[in-house]
């Protein structure tokens, strides 16, 4: 019997969300405006994928004002490191000998 395919956690197979999550494990918080620019998102785009990653719980938001300007801070939580660790560990097994 074949080994069973491992599965994608779809939350993150997101290219965008992937590359967030990704950026996330590097920093401490990150704030909306470089995840921006560090991925070329839209704002639109950007809001619409920090919020899936949030309600699933990989990052944490904390919006304050610097100044006067609104700021938005993004953390990932440990239930988000722990699932990156797991979806890079299902796309090595998936992709097998092809590393």
């Amino acid at each position: 019997m074949a080994e069973e395919l491992p599965e994608l956690d779809p939350v993150i197979h997101g290219k965008l969300r992937l590359a967030l999550l990704s950026l996330l494990t590097g920093v401490e918080e990150a704030d909306f405006t470089w995840l921006r620019e560090k991925t070329g998102s839209t704002d639109g785009n950007l809001g619409a994928q920090m919020t899936k990653l949030e309600e699933a719980g990989y990052v944490a938001v904390e919006k304050r004002f610097a100044g006067r300007k609104p700021q938005t801070l993004y953390r990932m939580t440990p239930a988000g490191r722990a699932a990156l660790v797991k979806y890079v560990a299902a796309l090595k097994k998936l992709l097998g000998g092809a590393l």
